[in-house]
């Protein structure tokens, strides 16, 4: 193989693994992009509330949803809230397993308007967490949050009354019951 044989080939093998790295990487850099953003609804994460509330009122709506192979209810347990900005809350969505096999379901969330993400902060959230749930259990799973009053200086926000947030949850996939659950086989010795 020739000098610049050789370095053609280097070069497209370089560029295969860019790209291999780029497209495993692209998934956790765009989750950091909406989570720093508010991109696509995406809320932030908070280990307090802001200490500042001012008399402006937001409305919060609640809305929850099931992927059609998971057999679950899913719901809030309330509609609507209405708070000051800065004020934090907490409510509670339930869960209930209608089948007949215990399940594991996991959720993603948005809030819309889209804008309002980047001033939407939970303090206590299920969001991410894998939730089993046996044949027929139910569960109650809070969401801590306030809006922060950083939202009334926004301009382009200065017209939202109401804040809708948003979970659906999907069945995880894999293995239902680990290997080292599985029903041990007699041996030889235990069959005589």
């Amino acid at each position: 193989m020739s000098r610049s044989n050789r370095r053609v080939a280097v070069s497209v093998l370089g560029g295969v693994m860019l790209m291999i790295g780029a497209a495993y990487a692209a998934v956790p850099l765009y989750e950091l992009f909406c989570q720093v953003t508010g991109y696509g609804g995406t809320t932030q994460r908070a280990d307090a509330p802001t200490g500042t509330i001012i008399d402006r009122k937001i409305t919060v709506r609640f809305d929850g949803n099931v992927n059609s192979d998971l057999p679950w209810d899913f719901r809030p347990q309330q509609r609507t809230v209405t708070l000051r900005m800065g004020e934090s809350t907490q409510v509670a969505y339930v869960a209930t397993n209608r089948g007949g096999d215990g399940t594991i379901g996991t959720s993603v969330f948005n809030v819309t308007p889209f804008e309002a993400g980047s001033y939407f902060n939970k303090i206590e959230c299920f969001c991410f967490t894998e939730q089993p749930l046996k044949a027929g259990e139910s569960v109650e799973m809070p969401v801590v949050f306030f809006v922060d009053p950083a939202m009334d200086e926004d301009e382009q926000l200065k017209h939202i009354k109401e804040i809708t947030l948003s979970y659906t949850f999907f069945p995880v996939k894999g293995s239902e019951t680990p290997v080292a659950a599985a029903p041990a086989t007699p041996d030889a010795n235990d069959r005589m």
